[in-house]
């Protein structure tokens, strides 16, 4: 069984719609969910940064996973935006299931 994928990425608020619907229009996510209030507190150029920001997180299979990072790279406003990946080990077959059925089909 293909392995199934979580990958989270932080992004500024007013744009995670929008990455959100890209993937799943691609199909390289059978399910995005946005947490729409975070607050990052991070290291960046030689200074602490304080950023109120949304959370994305993306079931998508390992086959997807290069092309999804690719997808939020290319689209993400931060030159190197947060997107770390995690492999599941457990969860609702059926759930699971899903997840993979759906990365199988072709974006529309």
């Amino acid at each position: 069984m293909e392995h199934v994928r979580i990958a989270m990425v932080s992004i500024p608020r007013d744009e995670a719609k929008e990455i959100a619907k890209g993937v799943i229009e691609l199909r390289l996510a059978a399910c995005v969910n946005i947490i729409p209030k975070i607050e990052s507190i991070y290291w960046w150029d030689n200074k602490i940064h304080n950023d109120e920001e949304a959370l994305l997180i993306f079931k998508t299979t390992q086959l997807k996973v290069e092309a999804l990072i690719g997808y939020v790279q290319e689209n993400h406003p931060y030159d190197v935006p947060e997107i770390i990946t995690l492999s599941l080990s457990e969860g609702l077959p059926e759930y699971l299931n899903w997840i993979i059925d759906e990365m199988g089909k072709e974006s529309d």
